[in-house]
């Protein structure tokens, strides 16, 4: 009986222990429960919220978990402003704001969190949290709300500084900090509260060195070009109440007071500056490069200090980079193999109040001669030909443009060396097509006739017929390219309506970066030649006719040019015309739901929430557990105000 015992007891500890082992050797998910996805809920604080006659320099909030407040001094937004910052921190489930600077009387103070509270573990964001205390009899309650759009392109602007003055005077953006101030969301949504009854300017300000106040022209702005005054009123909206994900329970209307304005819409940019400044010039064997920070001044003046040559006959310029790079070919060989060159700048150039002034600078442009090596006798007899490069080769578009680029400038060239030929039936046949010299770069030539679909070119240079500038010749070359057809491509029409100022339509691809160009003729956008592919629209104003987005001036009162975006897409295939229905009214669909989500980068974030972590959770282990679920809205939902 006692051996029965005994070995009951063993069998069973043997099978538990191997029980034991096959669990921990299974491989699966790690079982931890469901993800907490709960942000943080206030409980208590001293003072209380909206709390009157506050004398302390202290504020505690208390939450329901351990919180961290992240980077307070750049996401806790206090107004009016502080001079001095307050310390802000996190002890435990406490959140502490100690004051440092004394508070004004009568008046309503708001400590705008924005996302910088979250809980110690998943770091779960509560959002838009904050809290007022006033130090006076009454806590100021209207609200105001809006978005903040780049000006050019139409993205919702997150992170910025956004502001009111209640003093009407234009220098008070410029001299006077916010009196009171938010920072857009990520959808660059804002709302300012605790707003005191009156009338207000409204500003939005990337704030460089948060003084609270546009002092620096490379800050980034908006505004607003009338005044409004808060209001509010009793409103009543429809309210959702879900069994699930997907099931509806109930809709209910629910009453509660509309705070207004709650629809501004302002159009951030910068304004046209740029420090002007010149940067250490470089020398070549017979150039001299010289590079401008701005192109926005007066036509530079180069001098030679130590050479009988004239200031204006001693070089050919070449201008690049939107003409902020200057090059500078020296004609003379008695100049360009002098080893030492005293040359003259006079140029426009910012001065420390950001003004531009009048300077000259003089510069030793010492040439660095190269250490030569020996060369064997086939590098010795190796010709060291003008570098001449051609654009077209093989299949090319009836769109491209057809340069022909020389290493060095030709100044005395013979167009007629150049021969360009069209293939008829299976002959070459000579035809004259202009070629046209750059306006700003000596060394660029252009073929620009009105190409024809499925011809095909071919262009020849015999050796030894262009020269350069400094006694180089040119290898042979020949280049023969074809045409595409007619049917490789598709076209797009598009009418237009609703707009202020005639204009110019640009064709983006899916990354909003422009392909095409057309110009508003008789109300109608013309895009021919299109390879096919998907292509988003947008409208641009062009108020002052220079053919391109000109941006504003604050001290001009001069908002930035208008721009829309068609709210959809264009498919266009080969051998396919797409002309519009229906006019687009540029001014019919609100911004906010003007740019296509494709092509928007501050997209929408789906947040998780319990039922799709609960979903995650009852699919295979295979699941990735971070996949989104849909929102309740459709996942093409717009930038919407919370409610």
């Amino acid at each position: 009986m006692k051996f029965l015992k005994n070995g009951l007891f063993a069998f069973v500890s043997l099978a538990f222990v191997s029980f034991l082992i096959y669990a921990c050797a299974r491989p699966g998910m790690p079982q931890g429960g469901l993800d907490d996805l709960t942000p943080p809920h206030y409980v208590s604080s001293k003072p209380k919220p909206d709390a009157i006659n506050f004398r302390g320099n202290k504020i505690e909030i208390i939450f329901d978990e351990l919180v961290n407040v992240e980077k307070p001094g750049e996401k806790v937004i206090i107004t009016p402003p502080q001079k001095k910052n307050p310390v802000i921190q996190s002890i435990g489930k406490k959140v502490t704001v100690e004051l440092k600077d004394t508070l004004m009387p009568n008046t309503t103070y708001t400590f705008d969190f924005t996302d910088a509270i979250v809980d110690n573990n998943e770091k779960n964001v509560l959002e838009n949290f904050s809290f007022a205390f006033s130090t006076g009899e009454i806590v100021d309650s209207l609200m105001i709300g809006g978005l903040l759009f780049n000006a050019e392109n139409l993205e919702p602007m997150p992170g910025i500084m956004v502001g009111l003055h209640s003093n009407m005077s234009d220098t008070a953006f410029t001299t006077i900090p916010f009196l009171r101030t938010t920072k857009t969301n990520e959808l660059g949504q804002f709302r300012i509260r605790n707003v005191s009854p009156g009338t207000y300017h409204i500003f939005a300000l990337n704030d460089l060195n948060r003084d609270y106040k546009f002092d620096q022209p490379g800050e980034d702005i908006a505004f607003l070009d009338s005044v409004f005054v808060p209001s509010f009123e009793p409103a009543m909206r429809i309210d959702t109440v879900w069994k699930d994900s997907i099931t509806v329970d109930t809709i209910k209307e629910v009453k509660y007071t509309r705070f207004t304005p709650d629809d501004i819409r302002l159009f951030l940019f910068k304004e046209d500056f740029e420090r002007q400044f010149l940067s250490r010039p470089l020398r070549n064997e017979y150039s001299m490069v010289f590079n401008f920070n701005s192109a926005k001044q007066l036509e530079p003046t180069f001098s030679l200090l130590n050479q009988g040559a004239g200031a204006n006959d001693w070089a050919i310029p070449e201008r690049a980079n939107d003409g902020k790079s200057i090059t500078l070919w020296i004609k003379d060989s008695l100049i360009y193999n002098t080893d030492s060159l005293m040359i003259e700048v006079e140029y426009l150039k910012s001065d420390s109040l950001n003004q531009l002034v009048h300077a000259t600078d003089t510069f030793n442009m010492i040439l660095k001669k190269k250490t030569e090596k020996k060369k064997d006798k086939k590098e010795a007899e190796k010709i060291n030909f003008l570098e001449v490069n051609f654009s077209m080769q093989g299949s090319v578009d009836v769109f491209d443009t057809a340069k022909i680029v020389f290493g060095e400038p030709v100044p005395n060239i013979d167009l007629s060396k150049i021969i360009i030929e069209e293939k008829v039936d299976t002959l070459w046949e000579p035809v004259q097509l202009p070629v046209v010299q750059d306006s700003l770069n000596p060394r660029l030539f252009y073929i620009d006739p009105k190409w024809a679909y499925e011809k095909e070119y071919r262009i020849s240079i015999d050796s030894a017929s262009i020269y350069s500038l400094y006694g180089k010749w040119n290898d042979k070359l020949q280049s023969q390219f074809k045409f595409k057809k007619n049917s490789d491509y598709g076209h797009l029409y598009v009418s237009i309506n609703g707009n202020r100022f005639d204009g110019f339509g640009e064709l983006l691809d899916n990354g909003d970066k422009v392909v095409r160009k057309s110009k508003i003729i008789d109300g109608e956008l013309i895009f021919i030649n299109l390879k096919p592919g998907k292509y988003y629209l947008r409208y641009i104003e062009d108020a002052n006719g220079d053919g391109k987005w000109t941006t504003g001036n604050y001290v001009g009162k001069q908002q930035p040019e208008t721009v829309y975006y068609y709210p959809g897409l264009f498919e266009i295939k080969q051998n396919f015309e797409f002309e519009q229905t229906e006019p687009w009214n540029v001014s019919e669909t609100p911004v906010e739901k003007q740019k296509p989500l494709d092509i928007i980068k501050n997209k929408p974030k789906e947040k998780k929430t319990k039922q799709s972590v609960n979903a995650s959770t009852n699919t295979s282990n295979n699941t990735n557990r971070g996949n989104s679920i849909q929102n309740r809205n459709g996942s093409n939902s717009r930038i919407q105000m919370p409610e």
